[in-house]
């Protein structure tokens, strides 16, 4: 076999992993190559989703969602005070209109307890003070450590980061397949194109973080008895072009199912309101254009936790797909960052979907763990 060209090959240029590349490119003695199919960096989930700073209150304690994210919170708080990361500490409010939402809330609350995410109850009346605006028949629960995010002011600071260590980047690169041709210590072929010419590249690990791409690589090495169907669950999102009502933190529904936390209100780093995301299910996903049908069920669950929106003020804005691994909501889903069985060295990250912003850093710490 020849040499290695690189110590280790990551795949996709969104948040994710930059945050792995950057993280992996601290030790000397790796040489790290990151491989992104578009001609730009943290073009798809990365750049179409809320920028929101998830405080670790919705899935279960022990999961990998829970843990790396309440962890990744916490070193992106960090990386806002020491390196200026472009983020805000607003906070959120989640509300019920129902005795069934109430008990939902209940619940959350009592998961707090458990990972020692702070949580808190606003009583109803005093929240009019507060946020005349908003409706919570119900309940009100206040997550003080939730936030807002520029995710292009996150992605800069990995660039740089990996800039200072040496590590590469191939824009305009896509993955055909991977092959394992090494032995307990590692070793792979990674099958490039790049504008039309086919390169080879030697790695000694690979790490997938492909997002909406991760599973079609990960069946191009894995066998079939190991081999997945993606799913893609397309968020549309609504801008709000007026003044009123004034709203000073995230406003999120009671959350249905698992798959979506529902349309809910979050602002941009300027003080704009914008609504989203909602849930489609799609085929495709690079299917990006906003559905305009979505307004009008989108208004509705709106104002059952806001007073005072101006339909005509609320226009169809952008949208996200959330790389998945199951087509339901009915069941949670966990990431997936393991190293595949019988192919050391192949790290795959599966259904990295939200908080995976949030979590980034830790997830990098993740897979330093164990790709090195």
């Amino acid at each position: 076999m020849r040499p290695s060209d690189f110590s280790h090959v990551v795949i996709g240029g969104g948040v994710v992993g930059l945050a792995v590349a950057a993280r992996l490119s601290r030790r000397a003695a790796n040489s790290v190559l990151l491989l992104e199919r578009h001609v730009d960096l943290g073009t798809e989930t990365s750049s179409r989703n809320s920028e929101v700073i998830h405080a670790g209150i919705y899935y279960p304690p022990e999961s990998l969602r829970t843990k790396l994210c309440i962890r990744g919170k916490e070193m992106i708080y960090e990386a806002g005070r020491k390196y200026g990361v472009e983020l805000q500490n607003c906070g959120k409010w989640v509300v019920a209109q129902t005795d069934r939402e109430a008990e939902h809330l209940n619940k959350l609350y009592e998961r707090s307890r458990i990972t020692g995410v702070p949580l808190e109850w606003i009583n109803p009346e005093k929240a009019k003070s507060i946020e005349p605006a908003v409706i919570a028949r119900k309940a009100i629960l206040n997550s003080p450590t939730t936030g807002i995010i520029s995710a292009h002011s996150l992605m800069k600071l990995y660039e740089a980061e990996m800039e200072n260590n040496g590590a590469e980047v191939a824009l305009g690169t896509s993955v055909d397949k991977i092959e394992y041709e090494g032995d307990s210590e590692g070793g792979y072929i990674v099958h490039c194109d790049s504008g039309g010419e086919k390169t080879d590249i030697k790695a000694d690990r690979v790490v997938n973080s492909a997002g909406h791409g991760a599973v079609a690589i990960s069946n191009s090495l894995l066998p079939p008895e190991r081999q997945l169907k993606a799913y893609f669950a397309k968020g549309n999102y609504f801008s709000y072009n007026a003044s009123r009502p004034k709203v000073s933190r995230l406003i999120y529904p009671c959350p249905s199912d698992h798959a979506s936390l529902g349309t809910h209100l979050t602002l941009d780093l300027g003080g704009k309101i914008k609504f989203g995301p909602d849930l489609e299910w799609v085929e495709n996903a690079e299917d990006v254009q906003v559905n305009g049908r979505n307004l009008e069920p989108a208004i509705k669950e709106i104002n059952r936790y806001l007073e005072g929106v101006d339909p005509s003020a609320l226009t169809p804005d952008y949208a996200g797909i959330r790389p998945k691994i199951r087509g339901d909501g009915a069941q949670f889903q966990d990431f997936v960052i393991r190293e595949e069985h019988g192919f050391p060295g192949f790290i795959n990250l599966l259904n990295i979907e939200s908080p995976g912003l949030t979590a980034s850093m830790a997830i990098a710490e993740e897979v330093d763990s164990l790709a090195n």
